[in-house]
C-alpha cells in the first residue's frame, strides 16, 4: 500500500512539476531542467557511493554530491549559458585529480584505501554523473521542449508498466536479475516493450522533432528500457 501512494503521489505531483518545469521555463536552453538534472545527478550520487560503501571505501556525503554533479553542471554552464571549451573533460580532471590529490596528507591507513576511493570516485562521476549530462545534452538541439517531453514520457512509462506488470503477473519470476532483485522478468519485459513502443510512435506524438523514417526514437526507447 505505502508503494502504491507513493507511485499516486509521483503522478499527481512530480509528473506534473516535470512537466511543467519543461514547458513553460524554456529560457537559456531550460536551464530549471538542466538544474533539477544536477541536483538529481549529486542525490543519485551519494546513494550510489552508499551501495558501494557498504563493501568498500565510502565516499564523503558531500564530496559525492559533488563529484555526482561535476558533469551535467559542466555541460549546463555550455548548454545554458555558452561557456566554450572542453568543460566536461575538465569537470572529469578536476575530479580525478581532487581524488588523488586530496590523500597527499592522509593517514597511512587512509592512505591504504586510495585504490577504493579513487574507484567509488569515479563510479559516482560516470553514474549518476555522466548519465545525466546527456539529459542536459538534450537541451541545447533544436526541438528540445518535445525531445525533453518524449524522453520523460518513456521513462515514466518504463517505470509504470513495469511495475504494473510485475504486481499482476511476476510473483513467480522474481530474482531473476542480480541488478534488481525485486524486479520480475515479466515486469522487465513490460517496461521494455512499452519503451520500445513509444519510441516507434515518437513521430505520432511529435511530428516536428522525429520524422517516420528517423530510427533515434526507436533505439532510445530500447536502450532506455533495458536501462
Amino acid at each position: 500500500m505505502k508503494k502504491i501512494v507513493q507511485r499516486l503521489l509521483i503522478f499527481i505531483l512530480g509528473v506534473p512539476a516535470v512537466i511543467a518545469a519543461v514547458v513553460l521555463v524554456p529560457q537559456y536552453h531550460h536551464l530549471l531542467v538542466n538544474i533539477l538534472a544536477i541536483l538529481l545527478s549529486a542525490l543519485g550520487a551519494i546513494e550510489f557511493s552508499e551501495i558501494l560503501g557498504k563493501r568498500k571505501y565510502r565516499l564523503k556525503t558531500l564530496e559525492a554530491g559533488i563529484l555526482g554533479a561535476l558533469s551535467p553542471l559542466a555541460m549546463t554552464l555550455s548548454v545554458s549559458f555558452g561557456v566554450n571549451g572542453e568543460l566536461v573533460p575538465a569537470a572529469f580532471i578536476i575530479g580525478a585529480t581532487w581524488l588523488i590529490a586530496s590523500r597527499t596528507f592522509s593517514s597511512q591507513k587512509e592512505i591504504s584505501l586510495t585504490n577504493d576511493r579513487i574507484t567509488s570516485g569515479l563510479a559516482v562521476m560516470i553514474y549518476p554523473g555522466l548519465f545525466m549530462l546527456w539529459v542536459v545534452r538534450m537541451t541545447g538541439g533544436p526541438h528540445a521542449t518535445a525531445i525533453i517531453l518524449m524522453f520523460l514520457l518513456i521513462v515514466f512509462a518504463n517505470d509504470s508498466v513495469a511495475w504494473a506488470s510485475g504486481m499482476l503477473w511476476g510473483k513467480g519470476n522474481r530474482g531473476i536479475i542480480p541488478a534488481s532483485p525485486n524486479k520480475s522478468i515479466v515486469g522487465f519485459v513490460g517496461g521494455l516493450v512499452a519503451s520500445v513502443a513509444l519510441g516507434m510512435g515518437a513521430h505520432a506524438f511529435f511530428p516536428q522533432a522525429f520524422s517516420q523514417k528517423h530510427l533515434s526514437p526507436l533505439w532510445a526507447g530500447a536502450i532506455l528500457g533495458l536501462a
